[in-house]
């Protein structure tokens, strides 16, 4: 396997891999990355879909990928999906997967389509005061030695960083900006978590520095992810006879292990019912294993009952657990899973039944929730609140079984152990209602209003998810196992617990990049994948970024004005001189003046 960049090897069909036909792949999960890599062995490798059986414990595919609505409860979305353009694993996926919405129609038509036609950007990003802008206003607020320390971090090898914690490189300086309340709650990282992930954050998302402040680097999808993503992958997998075993729990996997080879040779898995079964694997068996979960042990509350904490066996952790333990090359799961204080937070699903709570929504969105465009524009933070607590309203209908006068709402909080504003109560005590309350007094709802309106003008699901941030806790080299670790013969890691260059967890594009290395690899397949985008290696948008990081102010040049005027005069008609007037980090001199950049792809 190998990296590529550019269109040649993007739109170039791998010939059929040697030995394919004798193949055959079996999947733990029904998760993106092993669909996308079931997609990646039959369009690139050539498989046939009848060789390819996926296991999966839930009744349904799609893993974290959800959205599903219970009779009585309601609607449910454990969480969101934000996706921006250089996802380049994703879109190579979704341009084979026929749209279910759009005839003669990728996923990827679709989605291109939809956001080029009302493309996404937050007219309030920050509330406080019970739903008044905090007018924020666009700036990240960053002192000088803040500044510093994001370019210390930025500039640090990975080793200098492995197993820190995020408050042990930044000081409160950075902690008290706007910057980190948009980059925490856009991304839930807490101050515990791992300083490691947020350097491959910065790099990874050094185009979208700009954007961060009205969340306008963010696309969506017209409806929640499960319907507009899982369902079409599902759908076409089935079309090419890939077989789905539903409530299959696999116990554990057995590794042949000889000296520099190691080869799978059997999964074990229980039934729904109880019954004990496997499969034997020889070494044109493949067996592709998504490790660890973010949502595992997830439990659902309702409106008048509260989530509860599951900390008991949870069977995609326990199955790594026993997988690590037969080698050192399979990672270290209770790095991640071992601590649930750290790496919990629940989130809810508020449904309103008439237009009584959308008022207040408008109010801050000012948009028109039932407009079917966009709405908040991805998450609004209430700044003040206790809870930390961040809420979004996406496209309307949000599910296609909603009824006319139905918004859905995602929210969710970071602090779920600290007593609300409104309801005196931790978070992940609340009922459903109880969440809608506190959600109504950061809304601006009259506190006499707040009980009957929560009562009687909203339904409420919530969601704890135990481990839901368990791949940001602080991580050193091995701790996640290679994607094809060495001397595979016949397996492969999937997923976010798998590790792949450069790439940064929490998004569907490291599911997809994990897939797709996998099959590559696997099946010897004859094509590049495509390299994590380089913008953190562009001056341009090295130059950028560091204008917004500086709210736009140019940079102060060190000594006497004479020695400035002396410097600027050297910068004057350089390509560095341009550049640096370009992005405003210099003011206009002599012949250079600021240009647009209309003649590159940089805005």
């Amino acid at each position: 396997m190998y990296y590529s960049s550019g269109n040649y090897e993007a739109f170039a069909r791998p010939r059929k891999p040697e030995g394919v036909d004798d193949k055959s792949a079996w999947f733990v999960g029904a998760g993106l990355g092993n669909m996308a890599c079931a997609i990646f062995m039959i369009r690139d490798g050539r498989m046939s879909g009848d060789r390819i059986t996926i296991l999966e414990e839930l009744k349904l595919p799609g893993g974290a990928l959800d959205g599903i609505e219970y009779p009585h409860k309601g609607f449910v979305i454990r969480g969101g999906r934000e996706m921006e353009d250089h996802m380049e694993c994703l879109w190579d996926l979704f341009r084979s997967v026929p749209s279910l919405e759009v005839e003669d129609a990728s996923v990827l038509d679709e989605f291109y389509w939809l956001n080029k036609d009302d493309p996404n950007y937050s007219l309030c990003r920050v509330t406080e005061k019970q739903g008044q802008d905090a007018h924020t206003d666009k700036l990240f607020g960053l002192s000088d030695k803040a500044q510093k320390e994001i370019v210390q971090v930025i500039l640090a090898t990975r080793e200098q960083m492995e197993d820190k914690r995020i408050d042990e490189v930044f000081t409160r300086e950075f902690l008290d900006s706007n910057f980190w309340l948009y980059w925490r709650t856009m991304f839930a990282f807490e101050e515990w978590h791992s300083a490691l992930e947020m350097k491959l954050y910065l790099h990874r998302f050094m185009h979208h520095i700009g954007g961060l402040p009205d969340l306008s680097a963010l696309k969506f999808t017209k409806y929640n992810q499960y319907e507009s993503l899982v369902l079409p992958m599902y759908r076409w997998l089935l079309d090419q006879g890939v077989t789905f075993r539903f409530e299959h729990t696999v116990t554990d996997v057995q590794f042949d292990f000889q000296d520099d080879r190691t080869q799978a040779t059997r999964i074990d898995w229980v039934t729904g019912d109880g019954a004990a079964g496997g499969v034997d694997l020889g070494p044109d068996d493949l067996c592709l294993v998504t490790i660890g979960s973010l949502t595992e042990n997830s439990d659902d509350g309702d409106h008048h009952t509260p989530a509860m904490i599951k900390d008991g066996p949870a069977p995609a952790w326990d199955l790594w657990k026993r997988i690590a333990a037969k080698s050192d090359r399979f990672g270290r799961p209770e790095v991640f899973c071992g601590d649930i204080d750290k790496t919990k937070w629940e989130s809810a699903t508020v449904t309103t039944v008439d237009e009584r709570i959308p008022a207040y929504i408008e109010k801050i969105a000012q948009r028109d929730p039932f407009s079917g465009k966009v709405v908040t524009g991805g998450i609004v933070t209430a700044r003040d609140s206790s809870w930390l607590m961040s809420w979004t309203v996406n496209r309307q209908p949000h599910f296609k079984a909603q009824k006319p006068d139905e918004i859905v709402v995602w929210v969710y909080g970071l602090f779920v152990e600290t007593p609300g504003d409104f309801v005196k109560k931790p978070m992940q005590e609340c009922t459903g209602e109880e969440i809608t309350q506190e959600w109504l007094y950061h809304l601006g709802v009259p506190v006499d209003e707040i009980r009957e309106l929560a009562s009687t003008g909203a339904k409420c699901v919530p969601v704890m998810m135990p481990y839901v941030t368990a791949f940001f806790m602080p991580r050193a080299a091995g701790d996640r196992p290679q994607v094809v670790p060495e001397g595979s013969v016949n397996f492969a890691f999937i997923g976010q617990f798998a590790e792949t260059t450069r790439d940064c967890i929490f998004t569907t594009e490291y599911s997809v990049r994990t897939a797709m290395e996998a099959a590559y690899q696997l099946l010897g397949i004859d094509r590049g994948v495509p390299e994590v985008f380089n913008s953190s290696y562009d001056i341009r948008y090295l130059l950028k970024a560091t204008t917004r990081l500086r709210d736009g102010a140019a940079v102060d040049l060190p000594g006497p004005n004479f020695l400035k005027g002396r410097l600027l005069d050297k910068l004057d008609n350089s390509q560095m001189g341009v550049l640096l007037t370009d992005f405003g980090l210099i003011p206009e001199h002599a012949g250079t003046v600021a240009r647009d950049r209309s003649d590159d792809a940089i805005e």
